[in-house]
């Protein structure tokens, strides 16, 4: 766990929130892909030094449009690198962090994924985000 890889922001809709990270302020699209098992489609911006996540969800039932209903858009979490996702989960827990996941599950970019649970983390939903 050394760096922030990506910033997941929630968004209603993609096509009307890119133009301004592409157009407005440079950054680099990169692609768009659906996640099924979380009803969300994320489209991917490249910002230099991390990457940010719009979150767009596709149901109701989405996570995304739970957080989108409960706060609105904005961010949705902070993802952290790392390439021990199992071995950093048991550090973790060790250190009474509480999981949301305690064991990873696939994510966008075919990343396996764990979040950390806001009150262990003064309220900021956090990503663990191994890439193979």
């Amino acid at each position: 766990m050394k760096q922030i890889d990506h910033i997941g922001i929630a968004v209603e809709s993609i096509a009307k929130t890119l133009p301004f990270y592409t157009d407005v302020l440079k950054f680099t699209y990169l692609k768009t892909e659906i996640v099924e098992s979380e009803k969300v489609k994320v489209a991917f911006i490249d910002c230099g030094n991390c990457k940010i996540e719009l979150l767009e969800p596709l149901s109701n039932e989405s996570p995304i449009a739970k957080f989108l209903a409960k706060k609105g858009e904005g961010i949705h979490h902070i993802a952290i690198k790392t390439a021990d996702i199992l071995g950093d989960i048991r550090f973790l827990t060790d250190h009474n962090v509480k999981m949301i996941n305690e064991t990873p599950k696939r994510g966008a970019g075919g990343a396996n994924i764990a979040f950390l649970h806001p009150k262990s983390t003064q309220g900021v939903l956090m990503e663990l985000c191994e890439k193979e």
